[in-house]
């Protein structure tokens, strides 16, 4: 609810103060006396886009502040939260328009832009007039309107819909990379084929390098070891060191022990040349293998190495990389598996979305014959009972919240073409359709505050008592400003404010004064006569306001 209003410096308004109250205020004034520039006051603390030009001649800055009341669960919070802003029970806004067109805003003394506080006002406040494109005259919120007068609970379908939005999206991207996943697929299969011919071991490089070098070089010293293990055999060194030793131990017994050193000599020195002997004949066994394996190291080495190049990796990493092939082979090739079941999953959230979209059509349908009928009700004490109100669906594109269109018609006279409001209704015949409107969708929402800018206009009498009566109606569930020349209108507020203009030092100045009852009287009376307020006039007022 808005509960105050300040301006300072604002076109005809040098400073004022409004408290506002709950259920119907009315603003009335002699026209041109200022009650627009209220407005134009109030939108522009909320944001909206108007007057180029609002600061008062000779003032350098301009200021409007609104105080709302915010209580608990108002949607007014989320925007709030989101933005980063605290909020209690009560929300202040304020802005600033300085005379060199710079515009500068706060909520609750925080920092903020046009745009949040275009966003919060959403929440705040509806203004319904004859320039209603913001709320009732735009098709786009038709269909909007249309559920919250049904009571359509939209979770299930906006749920629905965005798994499927989020299947299709899936599936679209798994079409589009099948060609690089086939030839992905491909080319994995064929490594792995290779890597599985070749089955290499970590480790492996290092073995096979090294046994190939020890039959390389084997097979190059292996003819000298031979040599010397000749030397040194029976045919070499130990024969004739055996023959030295029997030659000796026949001439001993007769070199009176003079070959005794010797042939111990010779004795030690062939336990040594045996231990040579061994040693050499076991290295040449060890360097004995077959020219063939030599062949099939250096082709296995070279394979390893080969197919490790082509991967750009280690050889002791080829074990690794065909774990990590085969895993993805296992990716790619699930894919189609995937798509499969993606189709599955696409078809089922499908068919749900058919389900309950048709299910909102049928309800829609329901509510828009609901809302005709109610609207046929509303109209006929507004003196447009030959009017035609008529709520349309027309089937449109899938989307989150179904695939009606809703389009608000209306037909002025019986026989007439039927079109949007805004098209076919005059001022005066606009104003009354929104109020029958507003009041046949009115669902006690006092979340928000709802103005009424001259909605009367062009009516009298016992139409506008009707207006009044219904906008008596509206209040009762949520706070109401209307601006009004209807004095059978003004006569219902709970708070009324007078608009006057003033000339002093030649400087016009707008001023809003609150009426107690008894002004109220000569307003209302002033309303139905005119400047000179005459008795009757005052007793008519009476009347009007149900007071004796």
């Amino acid at each position: 609810m808005l509960r105050e209003l300040h301006i300072r410096d604002i076109l005809l308004i040098d400073r004022l103060k409004l408290d506002f109250g709950p259920g119907l205020n009315v603003l009335t004034g002699e026209t041109g006396a200022g009650k627009s520039i209220l407005l134009d006051c109030l939108g522009f603390v909320l944001g909206w886009r108007g007057r180029a030009e609002l600061v008062r001649s000779g003032a350098a800055q301009g200021e409007v502040v609104a105080v709302f009341d915010l209580p608990d669960g108002h949607p007014a919070h989320a925007i709030l939260e989101e933005a980063g802003i605290e909020a209690g029970a009560e929300l202040i806004l304020r802005r600033v328009n300085s005379a060199d067109g710079r515009k500068s805003a706060w909520i609750n003394d925080r920092r903020a832009s046009g745009e949040v506080l275009r966003t919060l006002s959403e929440t705040l406040v509806e203004l319904h007039g004859q320039h209603d494109d913001r709320g009732l005259l735009n098709p786009r919120g038709h269909r909007q309107l249309l559920d919250a007068f049904a009571g359509t609970d939209l979770a299930p379908i906006r749920n629905q819909w965005r798994e499927l939005r989020a299947v299709e999206a899936q599936i679209a991207a798994l079409e589009a990379s099948q060609e690089a996943q086939r030839k992905e697929a491909e080319f994995l299969s064929h490594a792995l084929e290779e890597l599985a011919q070749l089955d290499p071991q970590p480790g492996e490089d290092a073995t096979l390098d090294t046994r190939r070098r020890a039959m390389q070089g084997a097979e190059r010293i292996r003819d000298d070891v031979a040599r010397a293990l000749a030397a040194l055999g029976p045919g070499g060194a130990e024969g004739a060191m055996l023959d030295a030793t029997r030659w000796l131990e026949g001439a001993a017994d007769q070199a009176e022990g003079r070959f005794d050193a010797p042939l111990e000599a010779l004795s030690r020195a062939l336990v040594e040349l045996g231990e040579a002997f061994g040693g050499v004949e076991a290295a040449i066994e060890a360097m004995d293998f077959d020219p063939s394996e030599l062949e099939r190291t250096e082709e296995r080495l070279f394979g390893l190495r080969a197919l490790a190049r082509k991967h750009d990796v280690q050889p002791d990493d080829l074990a690794d990389l065909a774990e990590n092939l085969q895993s993805r082979w296992k990716e790619v090739s699930g894919s189609e598996e995937l798509l499969v079941e993606l189709r599955q999953r696409q078809t089922q959230h499908r068919a749900n979305y058919e389900t309950l979209a048709q299910a909102a059509t049928a309800l829609r349908s329901d509510a828009a014959a609901q809302l005709d009928t109610a609207m046929a009700a509303e109209l006929a004490p507004l003196k447009m009972e030959r009017a035609v109100f008529e709520t349309r669906l027309e089937e449109g594109e899938s989307g989150p919240e179904g695939r009606d269109n809703v389009f608000f018609t209306v037909a002025t006279n019986p026989g007439a073409p039927a079109g949007a409001l805004d098209k076919i209704a005059s001022g005066g015949e606009l104003s009354r359709f929104l109020l029958a409107l507003k009041v046949s969708l009115a669902r006690g929402n006092d979340a928000v505050t709802m103005i009424f800018d001259e909605i009367d206009r062009g009516v009298g009498g016992a139409t506008a008592d009707a207006v009044g009566r219904r906008l008596a109606r509206l209040s009762e569930s949520a706070q109401v400003l209307v601006v009004t020349h209807s004095p059978q209108v003004a006569a219902l507020g709970s708070t009324h404010f007078r608009v006057a203009k003033d000339v002093d030092d030649g400087m016009t100045t707008s001023r809003v004064h609150a009426l107690n009852q008894d002004e109220r009287v000569d307003e209302i009376a002033r309303m139905l006569s005119g400047e000179t307020i005459t008795p009757a006039a005052r007793d008519a007022a009476r009347v009007l306001i149900g007071i004796s």
